[in-house]
């Protein structure tokens, strides 16, 4: 049977790791929407090796679980690192960063591969007339990008940048496999003393339903907004 008080308490438990996952999912953020334009503007405009070198890139991110990745980062890369630095006698204790940082890295660059194509996606939709017109009128290609090309492919953009938002917070429920005392490790840990699992993955599913809802609805009012604003300067 289900052990209420224990699911009642383990909510506010899992709860408590809800700074951690938006942590993560911000500075992910902040780090892959930039970026991530980047990548989409080296594909659309065929940029020689840059193309190809993001083309591979996005394929071996999308092609391999995140669980993989992060094992990859955030196990080997330290071993391979504190190999090289017993080597060259450098004193840098490689095990005493903080695993948050692997998990910035990560969440980033799985991050990144799919924006890259949410840009790539919505930069196409674009007509290829607006650049040329507003070139036409005086402005510069980064003034045509910034006054009618990038607002344009954002209102395009939004619904799968919400998308890949509410899956970076999901994926931050991996964040166990470095340690991290997020949702889904502080409801697992609390779950082990009296074997309560099937009450914690409740606790746990509740509150990633409603951070992910919560994000959702905050697109939803921002998408409205900029049609209405988009429909008013028509």
């Amino acid at each position: 049977m289900i052990n209420y008080k224990f699911l009642f308490d383990t909510f506010f438990v899992a709860l408590s790791g809800v700074p951690t996952a938006l942590l993560i999912t911000i500075v992910s953020l902040i780090i892959s929407l930039p970026l991530g334009f980047f990548l989409a503007l080296t594909r659309i405009n065929q940029v020689p090796v840059m193309n190809r070198v993001a083309q591979v890139y996005v394929s071996f991110v999308r092609g391999t679980p995140m669980i993989v990745q992060i094992f990859i980062i955030y196990n080997s890369v330290p071993l391979i690192l504190s190999g090289i630095f017993d080597q060259l006698n450098i004193n840098i204790k490689i095990y005493d960063v903080n695993p948050i940082w692997y998990a910035f890295i990560v969440f980033s660059l799985n991050t990144i591969a799919i924006l890259s194509e949410v840009f790539r996606s919505a930069l196409g939709a674009v007509s290829k007339g607006q650049l040329e017109a507003a070139q036409s009128v005086g402005l510069s290609n980064f003034q045509a990008y910034v006054q009618v090309i990038i607002p344009q492919a954002l209102t395009v953009a939004l619904p799968n940048i919400c998308n890949a938002t509410t899956n970076l917070i999901k994926g931050t429920s991996l964040g166990y496999a470095m340690s991290l005392k997020e949702i889904t490790l502080r409801a697992k840990v609390a779950a082990n003393v009296g074997y309560n699992y099937v009450e914690a993955y409740i606790d746990i599913f509740l509150v990633y339903l409603i951070i992910c809802g919560i994000v959702e609805y905050g697109f939803k009012i921002f998408e409205k907004r900029i049609r209405t604003y988009k429909s008013v300067n028509a």
